[in-house]
């Protein structure tokens, strides 16, 4: 399938999804989410991709926000459902997706484009990376899982200051403060997460989706994350993955996962 702003590659169960706007710096408008959305449930019904890997075109951006001219003369009944469909739609898709989904973020993740790799399960950065959500400095707060992911990734206090002051953070601070998990010079960013990637891969993908639904569960209110833990545990145990797993680990060799 093509997309007018995506470049989607499947390469040894590894796909890579890159937002390909470069003269808007990649920012996202109604097109590229709805791209993104179909992308999404694509790669999620194709058996041979295992891992996701979201980036950007070129070298300054991964996301530099959404597209505002699309939206700057909103109405408040019209702002509410631009926000909850990008929630519905793509974000908390993307969140909850029952693949992992890794953010190589390739320089500025601003706004929207922040909230995208923070939707994802974990981020890396580029050395020239620059994150931060600048909404308040146009008179509006974020609207896609901002205020929610930034506090539970980062702390209330941290993510507060960066709210109120509209500001950046670089790649270093990012890492200092959690909002990601490894930083590399922009020419091994792809190298390291397709590394990582490969590493996941060795492991149960039946099992990593149990992992994700567990661990997304503490975040969800209303919804008990040690008793999703025990549910997932148990519906372990009559998977054809734990019984190569645990045979496997008896036998003293490496496990060869069927998936199932």
């Amino acid at each position: 399938m093509s997309y007018n702003n995506l470049l989607v590659e499947n390469n040894d169960g590894i796909a890579q999804v890159t937002i390909n706007r470069p003269k808007k710096l990649n920012a996202l408008n109604r097109e590229t989410l709805g791209e993104i959305r179909q992308a999404f449930a694509k790669l999620e019904q194709d058996e041979d991709v295992k891992v996701i890997i979201v980036t950007g075109t070129g070298e300054k951006a991964f996301v530099a926000g959404a597209d505002i001219s699309e939206f700057a003369d909103y109405s408040v009944e019209e702002g509410k459902d631009l926000s909850a469909k990008g929630h519905k739609e793509v974000f908390d898709m993307i969140a909850n997706f029952k693949k992992p989904v890794i953010a190589a973020v390739n320089g500025f993740a601003l706004g929207g484009g922040l909230e995208l790799a923070m939707a994802a399960h974990f981020r890396i950065a580029s050395e020239n990376a620059k994150l931060g959500l600048p909404e308040t400095s146009l008179g509006v707060i974020p609207g896609y899982g901002g205020t929610q992911r930034l506090p539970q990734l980062v702390g209330k206090g941290r993510a507060m200051e960066m709210i109120m002051t509209a500001g950046m953070i670089d790649a270093n601070q990012a890492l200092q403060y959690g909002l990601v998990n490894h930083v590399t010079p922009l020419e091994e960013l792809l190298e390291f997460a397709e590394k990582i990637a490969g590493k996941i891969m060795k492991n149960s993908m039946v099992a990593i989706s149990q992992a994700i639904d567990a661990i997304n569960a503490n975040y969800e209110d209303g919804v008990n994350g040690f008793d999703k833990e025990i549910e997932g545990f148990g519906k372990s145990f009559g998977t054809e993955d734990f019984k190569e797993g645990t045979s496997a680990f008896l036998n003293k060799r490496k496990p060869e996962f069927p998936n199932k």
